[in-house]
Order: C-alpha cells, then structure tokens, then sequence
C-alpha cells in the first residue's frame, strides 16, 4: 500500500476518534435534546466507521492512531471549559458543521483519488453517512443561532 494511501487511512480512523470522542462529552454535558441526539448518533456512527477502518488496516498492516489528534484534544480542552447553550453551539459548529465538512471533503477526495481499492470502497461506504451528518449538523446549528 502506498504511504498516500496508509495516511489516507489514518486521517479517516482520527476523524472517527475524533467524532467518538466528542459525541461522548457532548452526551455528558449537553441538555439539549437534539444535541444529546446528535451527539448519541456520532457515537454509534463512528464507532462503526472506526471499527470498519480498523478491519482495511489490520489487512493492510497500517497501524492507526489510538486517540484524537493535537487539533482535537484542542478543541476538546476548549469544549471542557464551556456548559449550557454556549457548549451546544461550540459543539454542533465545531464538531458537527465544520469537522464533517472537512471530512466530507477529504472522503470524496479519497474516493477519487486513493490507489487501493479497499480504500476507496472505505471511503465510498463511510461517505454517505457523514454527507447526512453534515447536514444534520448544518440545521442543528442553524436552529441553535
């Protein structure tokens, strides 16, 4: 496997990790209910998505990151600081509209451009949820404003 590709790998495994991670804090902190929905449906969501990737790694002998990356244990740190409505939209703009468009973006370009095609099929089966997360969280943040 060529290292575009093993890296195109572990930036969908950080996504996943990331999204986990902070559906988890979102649960636990939120009293929104659509938030804590959202959030509950990151949690199931990726963790599939995480379990998936880990399958074409184990295949592929690419080792995979076992926490978020410094940008989301960033991000995470600033979300611990926060509590009520503030938190919810920090979140859902965060985590929710700008991550899954970043992800979104990077999937359609894996599926385009990665050279194995366990990937790319990884790549095409994960983009279709994360397109509906990435909506999802647009009216979320929309209606929060």
């Amino acid at each position: 496997m060529s290292k575009s590709d093993a890296n195109r790998l572990i930036a969908i495994a950080q996504a996943n990790l990331a999204e986990v991670a902070a559906g988890k804090m979102a649960s636990e902190k939120s009293n929104n209910p659509d938030v804590k929905a959202f959030a509950q449906m990151m949690v199931d969501d990726h963790s599939k998505g995480l379990e998936e990737t880990k399958k074409v790694a184990a295949a592929k002998n690419v080792t995979l990151p076992a926490e978020p990356d410094a940008a989301h244990k960033k991000m995470a740190a600033h979300l611990g600081t926060l509590s009520g409505p503030a938190f919810d939209k920090e979140y859902v703009s965060k985590a929710g509209v700008a991550d899954h468009i970043k992800v979104h973006a990077a999937l359609k370009d894996d599926i385009a451009n990665a050279h194995d095609a366990d990937v790319k099929a990884l790549a095409s089966k994960l983009e279709p949820t994360v397109a509906h997360h990435e909506e999802m969280a647009k009216k979320l943040n929309s209606a929060m404003k």
